[in-house]
């Protein structure tokens, strides 16, 4: 059989084409007529067209009534003779050619090798084949998708419409296809500076903006959007395409922590907390730096994310860090960062809590215990904005607003020489102290009514008050923790109020019968009235919890280590 030299990635005509004269000599010799018979034209052309065949007595009839009857013939089974003497079986077609009042000129001779037809529909059958498995593999990684994704053309409407977009937007593709894309998202921007207005206009990509869209049920929810322009193969752009996120859940967080250290979240009503809305309003705009005093459980990191986040630094990290937490070696390494092999453990160089707080704002909380050395770096950083890792040498600027935060009474430390007096007036631009519990209890209903709602969406139990004797229980302690501390009565009566209402004998047995509290009567190492305050707080609320020292000192608002310290120092370890 005839091998024909195609490959997989010619292109070519199927049909050969020969023109013969009146006489039946070869004029024309087509490329896929020379390609089937094997033979160049030079060797073809003048010569009879019974050289292509291989049995020229009984197929050349056919030609002679061709032309010179002008008999036209198709569908012919014949057999032409290739150059290497090969049987090459072809099926052909037969035309004369002529003209109204003009003898036969000629004829048309066209055939193809059925075997190389075959063949190339095979391959057209391959390459179909393929690009329905490409385009099967496209659209699965489309509608893969996590985020929403379309294309329309250039005159906005959509071509295509994937599973995750159909999620979002409440539409099926079949009934987005083929309309505008303003009639589905029906979002306020759109016509009117909408994301995919630039990308048309300016041929470029667009990144991420936030905005809203209506679903197919008139709901309203938040997506971020992208967009690109799509070009064709010669490079003309035919269209633009968009993926769009649902970020409801990321926005109720965002909401939730924006409320959640808002003004209006710091509860009260009191004059003393009048006095401290106005000074905060005046703090968050200034670029000062800000000393929070007042007793554990009063609020200070929540009156210091409050200013953060009302701040010009809103967008900057909020950094946080309790001195009390680490011993002076690693503090110093938490606060200015260490380079690689600076001390035993340093495997690999790390930033300290001033490099994260770039631009944004770093939270000093239990400022009073710093050791008299890390005052004296703090104090020089304070001063100049720039510092050195431990065991580096490079200088590094920092730009970073500082905000403080203490139970003690800085003076008395400073009198005592355990805190520097220029650290303090470095620190103390401005001064917030937020009164105790028991100084403003005018502000009690308010603050038992935010965590009566809190609780009721965390237990999921329809209380809705406290009973006039509960209240009043509430309202004769004194209230050592606070803030923290009336919270943790509060969800201690949730846990245990199974109707509408709490009741005296749902509140923690330190509040009814405040008698049971293990009362020192010889205080071990309290030279003084506040030491001496200070060890029953620590015996009454190691008490309460079984003496379990992590929710002791979360009760106290201290980390671990400050108790132990504080336990060792009195004598109750």
């Amino acid at each position: 059989m005839h091998s024909f030299p195609i490959s997989e990635k010619d292109i070519v005509a199927t049909d050969g084409i020969v023109v013969l004269d009146r006489q039946g000599r070869i004029m024309v010799c087509s490329e896929a007529a020379r390609r089937i018979c094997g033979c160049p034209e030079r060797e073809v052309r003048g010569r009879p067209v019974s050289d292509l065949l291989w049995s020229p007595e009984s197929d050349h009839r056919y030609f002679r009534e061709c032309l010179d009857a002008e008999r036209t013939f198709s569908n012919l089974s014949l057999t032409l003779r290739g150059d290497g003497a090969e049987r090459i079986p072809v099926v052909a077609s037969l035309t004369p050619l002529k003209s109204p009042e003009r003898p036969c000129a000629g004829a048309v001779f066209i055939f193809r090798n059925p075997t190389e037809t075959a063949f190339l529909a095979r391959r057209l059958q391959e390459k179909t084949q393929e690009i329905l498995d490409e385009k099967n593999k496209l659209e699965a990684i489309f509608n893969s998708r996590i985020e929403g994704t379309f294309t329309i053309n250039k005159d906005w409407e959509i071509t295509s419409f994937n599973a995750a977009a159909e999620r979002i937007t409440g539409f099926a593709p079949e009934d987005a296809l083929g309309r505008h894309c303003w009639e589905v998202f029906e979002s306020p921007v759109c016509r009117g500076g909408c994301h995919m207005e630039g990308t048309l206009k300016d041929r470029q990509s667009n990144g991420p903006r936030d905005l809203f869209i209506s679903r197919k049920d008139g709901q309203q929810i938040p997506v971020r959007v992208s967009s690109a322009p799509l070009f064709n193969a010669g490079g003309d752009q035919i269209g633009g395409v968009e993926t769009f996120q649902d970020i409801t859940e990321l926005k109720n967080l965002e909401t939730h922590l924006e409320e959640r250290y808002h003004f209006r979240n710091i509860i009260g009503r009191s004059r003393s907390m009048q006095k401290i809305y106005m000074l905060l309003e005046n703090v968050a705009l200034s670029d000062s730096n800000v000393l929070i005093t007042g007793e554990s459980g009063t609020g200070k990191e929540l009156v210091a994310r409050a200013i953060h986040l009302n701040s010009p630094r809103r967008s900057g990290p909020f950094i946080a860090i309790n001195c009390s937490a680490f011993v002076e070696t690693l503090l110093e390494s938490e606060l200015f960062g260490h380079e690689k092999g600076a001390f035993t453990g340093a495997i690999r160089s790390k930033p300290g809590r001033f490099e994260l707080a770039h631009r944004g704002t770093l939270f000093l909380d239990e400022i009073g215990d710093l050791s008299p050395s890390v005052q004296v770096k703090l104090l020089r950083v304070l001063e100049t904005r720039c510092f050195e890792r431990v065991g580096g040498t490079r200088p590094i600027h920092v730009d970073v607003r500082i905000l403080t935060a203490t139970n003690k009474l800085l003076e008395r430390e400073i009198q005592a020489a355990r805190f520097r007096e220029d650290l303090f007036y470095r620190l103390n631009v401005f001064n917030i102290h937020l009164p105790p519990l028991r100084d403003r209890m005018e502000d009690l209903p308010l603050l038992i009514d935010h965590f009566l709602r809190r609780f009721r969406g965390k237990f999921g139990k329809p209380v809705t008050g406290i009973s006039p004797e509960a209240f009043q229980v509430l309202k004769s302690y004194d209230w050592p923790g606070n803030i923290r501390d009336l919270e943790n009565a509060i969800e201690h009566a949730f846990v245990l109020c199974n109707d509408g209402i709490i009741r005296a004998e749902h509140l923690p047995e330190r509040l009814t019968h405040p008698g049971t509290d293990t009362k020192p009567t010889t205080p071990t190492g309290a030279d003084t009235p506040l030491k001496s305050a200070e060890r029953d707080l620590l015996v009454t609320t190691l008490d309460r919890f079984d003496g379990h020292r992590g929710q002791t000192a979360a009760a106290l608002g201290i980390d671990k280590s400050t108790l132990w310290r504080k336990m060792k120092k009195f004598g109750l370890l």
